[in-house]
């Protein structure tokens, strides 16, 4: 059974840093892509960060620059340090994952977990 269970998400003020993590199982972690989706209230899921298996990153625009993906293998564990953050960042971060490739569209992804929640105060 897969299972990715993010954690890490609250309440920080804008200016702060928050850092989610994702530990999946039932997959062979290391082969996968990972990535990061968030969804704001009345929009649709969108793509925050992907990191392949060989370790290239990818960023959203609205990110780049202050938003850093990470994975540790060893540990099935993907990272996602939001620094920077502004108000326009609140959303349920979702974590995500591929077998095959390199793609980031939502239906791309053939795992999801449950999300997690970052709201960020002005």
């Amino acid at each position: 059974q897969v299972q990715l269970v993010e954690s890490g998400g609250g309440l920080v003020q804008a200016g702060g840093s928050l850092r989610l993590s994702c530990a999946a199982s039932g997959i062979t972690f290391r082969s996968y892509t990972m990535a990061w989706f968030r969804q704001a209230p009345g929009k649709e899921r969108e793509f925050v960060s992907g990191i392949s298996w060989s370790g290239s990153t990818y960023y959203a625009d609205s990110v780049k620059g202050r938003f850093t993906i990470s994975r540790d293998n060893a540990k099935n564990t993907v990272y996602l340090q939001m620094n920077s953050l502004k108000p326009e960042d609140t959303a349920v971060y979702y974590c995500a994952a591929r077998s095959r490739g390199v793609r980031f569209g939502v239906s791309d992804l053939d795992y999801w977990g449950q999300g997690t929640q970052v709201t960020v105060s002005s």
